[in-house]
This record gives structure tokens, sequence and C-alpha cells, in this order.
């Protein structure tokens, strides 16, 4: 079913020119043309070479936001995945007309070139004396169009648009004369290439939205304006196995479609890495995306001179990434530039908006070692001891509690999904595994159960994230300590009295770092209720049945502590999943208790 897309804006009709407007105001050097739709620098230089870009809005920040001294002299832009007008382009044209010439760059794209083309044409008849002055470079940067798929209209333009502007205009600004920043624009334009990669098409203002990928499809060589890419399958590989399938699109020397650079692949092969996100991917998975691509080109042993990550050109909204490769010349290549030239010009300052400097990479043998945790001093053993009465029983019992959690996983995400950020059962999960873990490494084993309870409290603080992990360690630990005050060298098993009163303990304890009391409608409410009839020495199962009353009951509360506290109250009609935790927590030891 279609439906008409959700943004954030005035009118689909005015949102490019509302968007400009806000160049003016966050950078100085920036003035803007609203009615053609052209970003420029205000004070163009008359000194150095010009350079133009432009095409359809909808991938920013290219192209307006790299307008600035040292990358573009103007941006020209069209309605939305829409090339701008002949017009448009005449104007940004003459906004930066000097005496040392314009070097104008397009990504190949009918519309783009033509356009831009005809604006050549209009400017040369209507400036004669500046017709030899004009110079025209197209970028086809995209590897996911095969040659024979491309014969007519060639490859597609993409994030490597920007590194042949950010090198070329750094040359600009230094002096070079509009032959060398011609040259040189269309040296890194033969030797970078680009390769994206989507989990669905992005939505367009204005427009009904139908999404043509299913939930398990990615697609491979998708276009920045939702055009399909050459590859589209099922189920989404993991970020590495993908990437790897990237970088051999990129460098693969056999593939007679697709080899588009002159890869040697012999060790001595050195590039530039563009990690782009095309809109919609958080920055999160944008880290994970460089670390992922900068450790398989090391794997293949090439040399990376510099690494860019962020949002560079996008595709609106669109999930998705791309890899860009720019493989610097080599000494024996009689370019006409150098490797160490293109990495000094990519190095250069810029006052361009939205331009992030390149990082120098450290190569492996020149790296800090990472830790794992593995090398965090290991805590001292406890000198007092208490048994547990039946040790394996005792194991058996903390494991059927972790099973019982982990199965209860469904339910509580459920619940969380409603009145929380929806991790409560995955948290809950993971501390489970992580004490199943502890059990079959021997550190949880009934022999002290002073140990054990240290033991729980790590785990659950390493394995748990967030609040909930913060109050079940602040909870086993402080139980450790009332435990530990309680042993003696006469003790030989942890009896029931111990246990209230150390249940007692880490409750009082947990008290003073959360303000939660119950009927608090969180973990405490049913937590509280079972502890009360410990001490007040009531059985295992009136205790439990307590804390399950509690439990069901934050159903009919308000939030007044956790996330669930700042969500709509009208929608809380799900029991706490904290609270939902716990009781499966007790049900399931008092069951084991019980055989």
């Amino acid at each position: 079913m279609s439906t008409i897309s959700k943004h954030f804006l005035n009118d689909p009709s005015t949102l490019v020119q509302d968007s400009l407007r806000s160049l003016e105001l966050i950078n100085p050097t920036i003035a803007v043309d609203i009615k053609q739709k052209v970003a420029y620098i205000k004070d163009q230089p008359q000194d150095c070479v010009s350079l133009i870009c432009g095409g359809g809005s909808g991938h920013e920040p290219a192209h307006c936001l790299f307008v600035g001294s040292g990358m573009l002299s103007a941006a020209v832009c069209g309605n939305i995945f829409a090339s701008p007008n002949p017009s448009q382009v005449l104007r940004g044209l003459e906004l930066v007309q000097n005496p040392n010439g314009t070097v104008i760059i397009v990504k190949n794209y009918t519309g783009d070139i033509l356009n831009f083309g005809l604006a050549k044409e209009k400017y040369s008849a209507k400036f004669p004396d500046q017709a030899s002055k004009l110079r025209f470079v197209v970028v086809a940067d995209d590897v996911a169009v095969g040659r024979t798929q491309g014969a007519i209209v060639g490859r597609r333009g993409l994030a490597g648009t920007v590194l042949v502007y950010k090198i070329a205009g750094a040359l600009a600004k230094r002096g070079g004369s509009l032959d060398d920043v011609e040259s040189l624009a269309k040296c890194v334009a033969a030797q970078v290439g680009t390769i994206g990669v989507g989990l669905g098409h992005c939505s367009v203002p204005g427009s009904t939205r139908d999404d043509t990928l299913k939930e398990d499809e990615y697609e491979v060589g998708m276009g920045i304006h939702n055009e399909p890419g050459y590859l589209r399958s099922s189920p989404v590989p993991s970020l590495n196995k993908l990437v790897v399938d990237m970088v051999n699109l990129l460098t693969d020397t056999t593939d007679s479609e697709r080899s588009f650079l002159k890869f040697r692949l012999d060790t001595q092969d050195r590039v530039i890495l563009l990690v782009n996100n095309l809109g919609g991917t958080s920055e999160l998975e944008l880290g994970a995306v460089a670390a992922a691509a900068v450790l398989e080109l090391e794997r293949r042993k090439m040399v990376i001179e510099r690494v860019l990550v962020g949002t560079f050109m996008t595709s609106l909204n669109m999930p998705g990434f791309s890899l860009s490769l720019l493989l610097l010349p080599r000494e024996e290549d009689k370019h006409t530039v150098s490797a160490e030239k293109i990495l000094q010009y990519l190095d250069d300052e810029t006052e361009a908006t939205a331009w992030k400097a390149a990082i120098k990479v450290k190569h492996p043998g020149q790296r800090g070692r990472s830790t794992t945790g593995d090398t965090v001093a290991q805590a001292s053993r406890i000198d007092r001891c208490m048994e547990a009465p039946d040790k394996s029983a005792f194991v058996a019992l903390v494991e059927r509690v972790c099973m019982s959690l982990k199965a209860a996983e469904p339910e509580i995400t459920k619940m969380d999904e409603k009145a929380g950020d929806g991790d409560c059962g995955y948290t809950l999960k993971n501390g489970a595994e992580a004490i199943i873990k502890s059990i079959h490494e021997g550190r949880i084993n009934g022999d002290n159960v002073i140990e054990d309870a240290r033991a729980i409290a790590e785990a659950v603080e390493m394995a748990m994230d967030g609040t909930s992990g913060a109050l079940y360690s602040i909870f086993f630990s402080a139980l450790t300590q009332a435990l530990y005050d309680q042993a003696t060298p006469n003790t030989a098993a942890v009896s029931r009295e111990m246990i209230s009163k150390a249940l007692n303990f880490a409750l009082t304890r947990l008290y003073t770092y959360t303000r939660a009391r119950p009927p608090s409608r969180t973990l405490v409410d049913p937590l509280d209720a079972f502890i009360k009839a410990i001490t007040s020495g009531k059985s295992w199962k009136h205790a439990t049945n307590e804390a399950a009353r509690a439990a069901e009951n934050t159903k009919n509360l308000p939030a007044k502590a956790g996330r669930a506290a700042y969500v709509d109250q009208s929608n809380l009609d799900v029991c706490d999943p904290g609270a939902w935790g716990v009781k499966v927590i007790l049900e399931a030891a008092c069951a084991g208790l019980e055989e």
C-alpha cells in the first residue's frame, strides 16, 4: 500500500529554497541566489581558478554545503533529484566568473550533462572571449554499472565526486593554472571507484512511498536517485561479509565488466578510503562499516593513506552506505601529479561547511594494542567461606533461573516496546547467558556462595547495559558484602536466616542509588514485596506470590521512574518489563526449591 512519506517541511515545493537559506546563516562566507538556487562564495577571489558543481537536490551535503574557499566556488541546485536548468547553471557561471577560468564538474547523469553542457555553450556565446576558459569534467565512479550496460550512458557519478572537487579545489586555491586544475580533476575522477548498498529506498518529500525491498532484502549498486542496483538478494549478510563483497567489486582486476581501477594487488597499492552515509544510516553503524572496510583493505595488504568517514553524498534518507577508493598514482605511472601532492591537496584546509578532514591512518604495526577486557586486574579471593547446603542443587537452581529468563525474553521485550525502549528482554537474556557462562567456567559452583554472589554481580555488570544492569550488579555486590560480613571461621553452610539478612541489606543498599519506592511501576515493586515477606518469616512460596502480585499490579500504576516515566501514560496497558523480569526470576527459583 502506498502512503505519503513523512518529512519535516513547510511545503515540498519550497523545501530546497528553505534549506538553502540556512547556508547564509551558518557560514558568513557564503551567499545564496534563492531564485536561481545557487550557493556561492560571497567574495569571489579573482586570483584563482573557480570550480562549480551541482545537480538535483536531495544529496546534501553535496554539493551546496561544500561551497567554500578550498573547494567549490559555487553549487547549482535543482529540485529534488532533478537537474538544474541551463538558466540556473548560467547564473552560477556568471557568479564565479574570473580572469583565470572555471572548471565545471558534473556527475555523469544525462540531465546534468545536457543542462550544464548547454549552459556552458550559452555562456561561451554570451562571453566569446571567455569560451576557452571554461572546462568540463565528468565524474563517473560507480563500479556497479558494467561496461556492457553502460556502453552508451556510461557509469553514474557518486560520492567519489566529492574527492574530485576537494582535491582540485585545493590546487585552485594554491594558484594552480586552469590546465593544471582541469588535469588534476580528470586524474582523480579516473582513479576513483564507488559502490553503494541499501536496505531500502529513500522517501521523496511530497510523494508516495513504495517500499520495493522486502524486510530481509538488500541491494548492491543502488543509485542515489532510487535507481535499482545490479544485485538484490536476501538475507542481509553480516557487515563483514558485505564489506568483503563490496571491496571485491572495487578492486577485482579479473572482472571484464567492472574492473575500472588498475589495482596491482602487490602490497604497494596506496588508497584513500571514503566511507559515505547515504542518509539513513546511524553514526553507530557507520563506525562499524569504517572498521570493517579498513580491516578488509589491510587484510589485502593495501596501504591506506587516508580515511574519511561521514555524510558526504546522500540519497535523502536512504538506509545505506557507499565505499569509495581513490587509487593513488605510482611514480612509474608518469601521471601529471604525484600521490604526495594529491594527499597534500586532500589535507589542505577549506571553509566549506560540511567538509570532514581526512584521517591519517596508522599502519597496523604502528597501532597500540587494543584490549578485550582480559587484562583487567583479577579480584582477590574472598577469605571467608559459606558453602551451599547442596552444591549441585544450588548450581542447578541458578541455571534454571537463567534459562527461565532466556525463555521469557520475547514476552518481556514485547512489554518494553510499549513501556520503554524495547531492550529489557534482551538485557536480561544477556545477563542470564553471562551467568550460565560463569557456571560452565566453574566460577559459580556452590563451594562458596559469597564468591558465587560476586561472580553473578560481575557477570551482569559486564553483560547487562543500562539501568537494569547497574541495579542488578549493585544488588548482588551488596549481597556479597552482607554474606561476607556474616561469615565466621565456624560457618559451614549458608542458612535461610543469613540469606534473609543479606537480601534486606542488599535492598537497603540499592535504595541509596535509586529514588524508586513501591508502588513505582519498576522492578523494586516485586523485589521489595519479596524481601519484606522473607524477612518477616514467610515461606519462599508466600514471598514469591507477593512478588508476583506486585509485578502484575504494575499494569495499573502510572510510571514514576525509568524510561516509562517519559512515555504517554495512556498507552501503558502492560506490566512493567523490569518488574516482570524479577517475577520470572523468583518464580523459577521457588519452583526449583520445591523440587
